[in-house]
């Protein structure tokens, strides 16, 4: 009997610990979900929120991307924490650097990807994330990115239109009642990127609380990056496991 896809249903996948290595001599800890039995479709190498805010690989969007993405949508996910971040998985090495030296963490999460042979790589931020993608991540190794949530606040003008010439796709979700950018501002600021698509979310907010809105998120990532796969299905007929309930669930 199908099982309904609830906020703490861990779906099968092949889950192991990784640790990428940054060119400025730091050990940063992660996670890699893939297919259990295939082959990925493409693969999501995620950015975390803020992570003097509380922000790390296991912010619960990620963590149930990772749990469900590689069953229902054949997609690789990698989460790792950026320098000086702790998480359940470990602590990564180094110290927060307001997004300038993490540009190492962002080389080092695409050479991990590129070189374990991680198909079709997309870049997925949200909040800090998003900024460093913007900043750091147009890197010809990816074939787009997914911004959650961008506050726009240390991406500068100049950012965007390195993105603007990058000429990837960049698909921006933008919570209606975001604290830091909503949909009319992200629409001017995002409109000297041609091709960003901006979707405005009804009723989401920055930290996209609550299971309808993670699953509009999930929804949009997986049509963008493995188009014809959405809407991902809300029950599962098979094995499921439950996680611990924490915090920012």
């Amino acid at each position: 009997m199908p099982h309904e896809i609830r906020s703490l249903t861990v779906l099968p996948a092949h889950r192991e610990d990784v640790e990428l290595h940054t060119a400025d001599g730091l050990t940063l800890v992660g996670e890699l979900a893939r297919p259990l039995d295939v082959e990925p479709a493409a693969t999501l190498v995620t950015f975390h929120p803020l992570p003097t805010h509380g922000g790390y690989m296991d912010s619960h969007v990620f963590r149930k991307a990772a749990w469900r993405l590689p069953a229902l949508a054949d997609l690789a996910v990698l989460r790792f924490n950026t320098r000086g971040t702790a998480s359940p998985r470990g602590t990564s090495q180094g110290a927060f650097d307001g997004g300038e030296a993490e540009r190492h963490d962002v080389e080092a999460a695409y050479e991990f990807a590129t070189f374990h042979g991680l198909p079709r790589r997309w870049a997925v931020g949200w909040s800090f994330g998003t900024e460093l993608i913007l900043k750091h991540g147009a890197d010809p190794s990816i074939e787009g990115a997914v911004l959650l949530s961008p506050p726009l606040h240390r991406a500068t003008d100049a950012d965007l239109d390195r993105w603007a010439d990058f000429g990837r796709p960049l698909v921006v979700l933008v919570p209606e009642h975001d604290d830091y950018l909503q949909p009319p501002e992200a629409r001017r600021r995002f409109a000297r990127v041609p091709q960003a698509e901006v979707i405005g979310v009804d009723g989401a907010k920055h930290l996209w609380v609550g299971e309808p809105a993670v699953r509009r998120v999930l929804d949009e990532i997986v049509a963008h990056v493995v188009p014809g796969q959405a809407p991902l299905p809300t029950t599962w007929d098979g094995e499921t496991s439950t996680a611990s309930l924490t915090a920012d669930q």
